[in-house]
C-alpha cells in the first residue's frame, strides 16, 4: 500500500465519486457528504491504513461508511426536531461535473428513494446500500459495518421489508418525464386544475422542505385532486416565479426563481406514465448549496 503523496492524492481522486455516492446516499446531504470524504482523505493521509485490508479502496470505502453511520446517528435528534417535513439536499446537474461523478450518480439517487432510505436505521442503511446499490458481496460488508455476514444477512432483509423495495423498477426514456413536467408547466401557467390532475397518479403526493425558514406547507398532500388544486392556487397567487427545467437527482426536475434569484427547487417522482410525487424544497440553507443550477 505504499504510496508517493502525489500517487496517494491520485489514487483518492479517482474513487472520490463512489465516496460520494456512497456519503450522500447515506447521509442525504450534500454539504455533509463532502465533509465525510474530506475527513476519510484527512484520515488516509495523517496515517497508514490497517492491516489485513484487500486494498485502499476497502479502507476508504470503510472509513467514510463508518463515518457516515456515526453522523446517522447524532443527526437522528436533528431530523425529529426539523420544523415541517424534512427533504434531502438537491443533487442539481453541474457542468463541472467529472464525468466520472456523473456516472456514479446515474444510479437510483431520487427523492424518492433518498426519503425511503430514511425508514432505515444507520446500520441498515448501509448494509442495503453497500449490497443492493454498490453491489458489494456480505464478506465486504461485514468488514465495513464490523458485523457478522449472518448479522449483515439480517440487517439487510429487515431493511428490505422496511423500505418495501420489492416492487419492480422499468427505465423510462426520460423524454416521457420531459412531456409530462411540460405538460405541468403549461397546465400552471394557463390555470387547468383538470389537465394537471389528470397528469398525477391518483395516491399522488406533494412535500415541501421550507425549514422553518421559508414559507412551505407543514404536512404532506395526498391525492390528484388536492395537489392540482393547491399548484393551480399557487400559480394564481405567484405568477412572478419563472420556471426551468433542470436535472434533480438523475431525473428531470424544475428550478423556480424571483427577479433571476434561486427561490424553489422541485424534483418529482414517476410511475405508470404519470407523476407520482411533488418534491419542493425552498429551505434557503439547502438552496444555497445549489445556487448553480441549471436555469
Amino acid at each position: 500500500m505504499d504510496m508517493t503523496p502525489e500517487s496517494a492524492l491520485s489514487h483518492f481522486q479517482r474513487l472520490r465519486p463512489r465516496l460520494f455516492g456512497i456519503a450522500y446516499r447515506m447521509l442525504g446531504s450534500r454539504a455533509d457528504a463532502e465533509d465525510i470524504v474530506q475527513e476519510g482523505w484527512l484520515r488516509w493521509s495523517e496515517g497508514a491504513p490497517p492491516d489485513g485490508l484487500a486494498s485502499v479502496d476497502a479502507w476508504l470505502v470503510t472509513i467514510v461508511t463508518r463515518l457516515c453511520i456515526d453522523r446517522l446517528r447524532s443527526a437522528k435528534l436533528e431530523r425529529e426536531e426539523y420544523i415541517g417535513p424534512w427533504l434531502p439536499e438537491p443533487l442539481v446537474a453541474n457542468p463541472s461535473d467529472s464525468p466520472e461523478m456523473r456516472l456514479e450518480l446515474l444510479g437510483d439517487v431520487s427523492t424518492a428513494f433518498m426519503l425511503m432510505l430514511e425508514r432505515l436505521g444507520p446500520e441498515e442503511r448501509a448494509v442495503f446500500l453497500l449490497h443492493d446499490i454498490f453491489d458489494f458481496d456480505y464478506p465486504g460488508i461485514a468488514s465495513i459495518v464490523s458485523k457478522s455476514e449472518a448479522a449483515c444477512r439480517q440487517l439487510l432483509h429487515r431493511a428490505r421489508e422496511r423500505a418495501q423495495t420489492d416492487r419492480q423498477r422499468f427505465a423510462v426514456d426520460p423524454s416521457v418525464h420531459l412531456d409530462l413536467l411540460g405538460k405541468f408547466a403549461a397546465a400552471m401557467h394557463t390555470n387547468d386544475r383538470a389537465l394537471m390532475a389528470s397528469l398525477f397518479t391518483p395516491e399522488a403526493m406533494f412535500s415541501g422542505d421550507g425549514g422553518g425558514k421559508a414559507l412551505a406547507l407543514m404536512r404532506v398532500v395526498m391525492g390528484a385532486e388536492k395537489i392540482a388544486r393547491f399548484f393551480a392556487d399557487f400559480a394564481a397567487r405567484h405568477p412572478h416565479i419563472a420556471l426551468g427545467q433542470a436535472t434533480v437527482n438523475g431525473l428531470p426536475g424544475m428550478v423556480g426563481t424571483v427577479d433571476g434569484k434561486l427561490d424553489t427547487i422541485m424534483s418529482f417522482g414517476f410511475e405508470d406514465g404519470k407523476i407520482s410525487g411533488i418534491y419542493i424544497l425552498r429551505n434557503p440553507d439547502k438552496l444555497a448549496l445549489a445556487g448553480n443550477a441549471l436555469i
